[in-house]
């Protein structure tokens, strides 16, 4: 269990098998003694637009609605009473309607009556919402399609250390427009697999009223955001993400939703606690969003039904979970520093957002038992990636999200010469033992406007001015290598996967910003210029050569799969050793100085050079003969040669 494991936590012993009891009582409840909650959870099929025998079933939730008509393209969108859905028991509506009335494609929407007012909803469960460009509003729309997709490969191969390319569909083309899937599929993805990552990790997915929200203020939660194609295509680029042998998981939102009455949950039969909490404690008051009640079994029904459908409708792998800091805790951690574990136990924690989070865990793994989840907490709250069975929450690993901002901090409050090797040595492993993590440089936060990339932090306006190869300046030499180095330390240190932005592995140039008000509708940052890691005349292709060479060699020889070793930290002279897997990894912080014949006692045995940013193919310098053999003495000790401000990779080639 976790407090024997962490015997930090045994004080809290009793709160810890508290929310456990809790969680198991919780899917009992659901599933039955021992039955499955995959087999129970099943809204999705029930609710929303479904062919069923000879009729089309609309059905709704719905408990505060005193009417509700079916009003679309079928019937002129009238209040017809020949559309008016008929109320059952629990809060249940529904309308039986002859196929013959209804069409592929046709928009529809819920006209909802209730004490003292009516309004247009989109269905709670709607599986497809669409957009009018003139009038900006969404309608469901009525998927029927006459060839349903046909999947032609099997999901990825289990995924053990997961080497992570995060991606939002919208921003992957280089043109000023809204991408879609099957530009994805055909330009992008290729670019994935070169690459040599295992897992894309897909954001925005679910249907969002406000493009600029990054997916992140959902409306409806069952639809594909339409913006960037249909679900056939998008089960392509899933399909054929699998036939390159990657594993694809969605960057899932349960965490809030947005508060829009049009489109989303809020007032959804005129009131605000259909799904939500009621008062204050329903509004997020830093996001303007509505907070889900996770002790409502309504909720957990839609939410549980939520990750079933998008595992088996898209054949998905897992999922990243969003925000989980903010479902955790009642002040939703904001403001919070976490300084110690009784700040997981003094009564402010949400049980009933874990034992969701647990229960969802529990029904992915029924669902897929090779599908794997990630939570995104910056909270560090204990036993969230821990087995269900020792006490925990059932995460198969969680975001070192400090590791990005301990990158900038250093970055920008240290100069080069204080870069300290034992506290970077420190804090990038500092990670809870019994959980796996995912390590990462920058994600998509550190990218959004107002804040900088790390080759933006390091470059700054000469990006605009010097990326030229013909151009040497000191500043851009400098960017460049400490670009490749802050990503091999981060992903040699990383607990058991990395994650890196689309285009951040190449030094994508300026920030993410999207179309709105502010910036006249402009898609100039929403984009990614491909076309700048393709052009030979340019350094970006060079940090991209780099970034395929690392991943590839920590694909192929499963690195990852060993924990990382401390070989020796030389604060002195800023100089950083470690073994993983294998490999020795020799990396040099200092400025300006490069040592010559350093020793370091390792393995006895024969090494070779198997990566060096160095090299003039990453727009190094050369300092390293490749082809040199580094054998050790009779005390095992290794004779190197380590240039300024550089890194390379060693493998015992007798082992």
């Amino acid at each position: 269990m976790l407090y024997t494991k962490d015997k930090y936590l045994a004080p809290f012993k009793n709160v810890i098998v508290r929310r456990n009891k809790k969680l198991k009582a919780k899917k009992e409840e659901i599933a039955g003694k021992r039955g499955k909650l995959s087999k129970a959870i099943n809204n999705h099929i029930y609710y929303g637009v479904h062919q069923e025998g000879d009729f089309i079933y609309f059905r709704e939730w719905a408990p505060n609605a005193k009417e509700i008509y079916v009003i679309g393209d079928f019937n002129g969108w009238s209040k017809d009473i020949e559309f008016r859905m008929s109320k059952l028991a629990n809060g249940n509506w529904e309308l039986k309607v002859a196929p013959e009335r209804i069409r592929h494609k046709d928009l529809f929407k819920f006209l909802v009556i209730w004490e003292g007012g009516e309004g247009e909803r989109l269905p709670a469960y709607a599986t497809r919402c669409v957009q009018n460009p003139a009038t900006k509003d969404f309608a469901a729309q009525i998927w029927f399609p006459e060839n349903p997709y046909k999947w032609e490969h099997k999901r990825a191969p289990k995924v053990e250390n997961p080497l992570i390319y995060e991606v939002h569909i919208g921003m992957s083309s280089e043109e000023y427009e809204v991408a879609s899937f099957k530009s994805f599929t055909e330009n992008v993805l290729p670019r994935i697999a070169d690459l040599g990552y295992n897992t894309i990790q897909v954001m925005a997915l679910q249907e969002h009223p406000y493009y600029g929200s990054f997916g992140y203020q959902v409306s409806n939660f069952f639809a594909l955001s339409s913006r960037f194609g249909t679900p056939e295509e998008f089960k392509n680029l899933v399909d054929t993400a699998h036939g390159l042998g990657i594993a694809v998981i969605m960057d899932i939102v349960h965490s809030h939703a947005v508060k829009n009455e049009n489109e989303g949950l809020s007032k959804l039969d005129g009131t605000t606690t259909t799904y939500f909490h009621p008062g204050d404690k329903g509004d997020h008051p830093a996001w303007g969003t509505r907070c889900f009640d996770y002790g409502k079994n309504e909720t957990l029904y839609f939410l549980l039904s939520n990750c079933k459908y998008w595992m088996q409708e898209f054949n998905l792998d897992g999922f990243r979970f969003d925000g989980i800091t903010s479902m955790l805790y009642w002040d939703h951690g904001l403001g919070k520093c976490f300084t110690g574990y009784p700040d997981y136990f003094d009564g402010n924690t949400d049980e009933d957002a874990l034992v969701y989070l647990g229960l969802a865990n529990i029904l992915i793994k029924e669902i897929h038992k090779d599908a794997f989840t990630i939570a995104e907490d910056m909270s560090g709250m204990p036993g969230l990636a821990a087995p269900v069975k020792e006490g925990g929450f059932g995460f198969d690993y969680r975001m070192s999200m400090g590791v990005p901002d301990h990158w900038i901090k250093w970055i920008k409050e240290l100069s080069d010469q204080n870069w300290n090797v034992c506290d970077i040595w420190w804090q990038l492993t500092n990670k809870r033992a019994d959980e796996k993590t995912i390590s990462y440089a920058e994600c998509h936060d550190q990218a959004m406007v107002g804040d900088k990339t790390i080759i933006f932090r390091l470059i700054d306006a000469k990006m605009y001015t010097h990326m030229s190869l013909d151009m040497p300046d000191f500043t851009v030499d400098r960017g460049i290598a400490l670009h490749k180095m802050i990503r091999l330390v981060t992903l040699a240190t990383s607990g058991n996967g990395y994650l890196t932005f689309m285009g951040n592995e190449f030094g994508h140039p300026e920030w993410i910003d999207f179309p709105r008000e502010g910036n006249d509708w402009s898609h100039k940052h929403a984009r990614r210029q491909w076309s700048l890691a393709d052009s030979p005349f340019l350094r970006y292709h060079k940090l991209l050569n780099f970034d395929k060479e690392m991943v590839h060699l920590f694909a192929e020889n499963k690195i990852l799969a060993a924990p990382p070793v401390s070989v020796y930290n030389d604060e002195q002279k800023q100089v950083l050793i470690m073994e993983r897997g294998g490999f020795l990894f020799v990396f040099n912080f200092s400025p300006t100085n490069s040592y010559t014949d350093y020793q370091v006692q390792v393995a006895p045995g024969e090494y070779k050079v198997v990566l060096d940013s160095d090299w003039a193919e990453f727009n190094g310098f050369e300092r390293n003969k490749r082809d040199q053999r580094h054998f050790t003495m009779e005390d095992s000790k290794l004779t190197l040669y380590i240039p300024s401000r550089s890194a390379f990779v060693l493998k015992n080639v007798n082992k």
